[in-house]
């Protein structure tokens, strides 16, 4: 299992938030995802291919990027 680190950017609420770890929590092979708002920064843990991740935020209008 890997951990990954997003950077999610156009969340501007508490609901933002949730509807991008709904978002990320419902792409195969992800353990768990906690999203900050005021990081604007998810954490992924589990086996989903990143770009699964970054498909799934932008699905719900927010963009996301790889995390150094």
């Amino acid at each position: 299992m890997t951990t990954t680190e997003l950077s999610v950017t156009g969340m501007t609420c508490a609901h933002c938030a949730m509807v991008v770890t709904r978002a990320l929590q419902g792409v195969a092979g992800v353990q768990s995802a906690q999203v900050s708002l005021e990081k604007a920064q998810a954490i992924v843990v589990g086996d989903a291919q990143i770009e699964r991740l970054i498909e799934a935020v932008e699905q719900q209008g927010y963009r996301a990027t790889p995390r150094n």
